[in-house]
């Protein structure tokens, strides 16, 4: 079971038994309370919005709100398989779109850094190094340590990825509420399945889906977690095995967990340092923002897919967060998580070599101690 990345009862023990409830549970308390505000005021995406900014808020004052890694990793399992349950048969008959977009997101990965490098090099000042790995949209923990490891600074690049994440996905909702008039009654209902509805033989097939997390892991996939079981959801879904999807209570905690582990991220910063550090980040989101709307235009011409899924899919934003996003505002997530899975394998196979080739070209050198 080891082997394949399934942890074993000892460690499952160990697990629970080493998790400091005392710091969980009042973060998620928290994260819960800022989710049902924001879902009392009818905003977008109450429930991973509100936990977000109720738990930095506390974390920027020095509350001690954990990274909720485990449960993270728990729900963005059920994330993948939820979002397998996108993946219905009518998407082969838009097939070749897909790869259309699919082709210019390289393009856009391309564009996006040099507009984020030039942005953090000729105004905030970055050296190199931290511009490039900062600026680099996707691959989060691997760019912190190719980064670091590079001569950047991984503090600098790990804040500039959370404050990205954290930006974009505060942005889109709301820019999407007052362009488009969603209501909130409206993304429920494109998001609630009781459970109650759901046979004993879906809970069954959607439970199985939980194996492919470490068959994922073993075949080194990006994002194995999420990929993995939605792989398997969506195999199901296509091949018409069931239309089950996890119900909405389900989809809700995924949404705190998440928003909680953001925001833990702003754990023991300085507001000093957070202040310089947001008005960078402001300017590199609306830098990347800028080019993920030019492409949604130029691709909506070319292809004929809708501007709200091609912004939610060239969006700079989390693999998890984005899926999440693309839910509840009734976007196509198949189409949506696809495109964020190619992104952060495209990311991760060409942006090490790609600076390795501009650093061989004399473009960076090592940030002088």
């Amino acid at each position: 079971m080891a082997g394949w990345g399934l942890p074993s009862p000892a460690e499952i023990v160990r697990a629970v038994r080493d998790t400091d409830y005392k710091r969980l549970i009042p973060a998620l308390a928290l994260g819960t309370a800022g989710g049902a505000i924001f879902f009392a005021l009818e905003l977008p995406l109450p429930w991973m919005l509100g936990a977000m900014l109720s738990t930095s808020a506390a974390a920027l004052m020095g509350a001690p709100i954990p990274v909720p890694t485990r449960l993270r990793s728990v729900m963005v399992v059920i994330l993948g398989i939820m979002l397998g349950g996108a993946f219905e048969p009518s998407i082969l008959d838009n097939i070749g779109r897909w790869m259309t977009s699919l082709a210019g997101l390289s393009v856009y990965i391309v564009v996006s850094i040099a507009a984020g490098i030039s942005y953090l090099r000729w105004v905030a000042r970055y050296d190199p190094v931290t511009a490039y790995f900062a600026a680099t949209p996707g691959g989060f923990n691997e760019m912190i340590m190719i980064g670091g490891a590079m001569g950047g600074s991984e503090r600098t690049i790990a804040l500039s990825h959370s404050l990205r994440v954290t930006l974009v996905v505060f942005t889109i909702p709301f820019l999407f509420r007052l362009t488009a008039d969603l209501d909130q009654a409206a993304q429920a209902a494109a998001t609630t399945v009781a459970a109650a509805g759901m046979a004993p033989v879906d809970w069954a097939l959607l439970t199985g889906c939980i194996v492919g997390a470490p068959i994922a892991a073993r075949l080194n996939i990006p994002a194995a977690v999420l990929v993995g079981p939605m792989l398997l959801s969506a195999g199901l879904h296509l091949f018409g095995l069931t239309d089950a999807r996890p119900p909405a209570a389900m989809i809700a905690a995924a949404q705190i967990i998440i928003g909680t582990s953001v925001g833990g991220r702003f754990a023991g910063l300085a507001l000093a340092q957070l202040a310089r550090a947001a008005l960078v980040g402001l300017g590199l989101t609306f830098v990347l923002l800028t080019s993920t709307v030019v492409f949604a235009l130029l691709l909506n011409a070319i292809t004929g897919i809708g501007i709200r899924d091609l912004i939610l899919a060239y969006a700079p934003g989390g693999l998890a967060e984005m899926s999440l996003v693309a839910l509840a505002l009734k976007g196509d997530a198949a189409f949506v998580s696809t495109h964020h899975i190619a992104r952060i394998i495209l990311v991760v196979l060409l942006a090490p070599a790609l600076f390795a080739a501009l650093r061989r070209l004399g473009w960076s050198d090592p940030p002088k101690a």
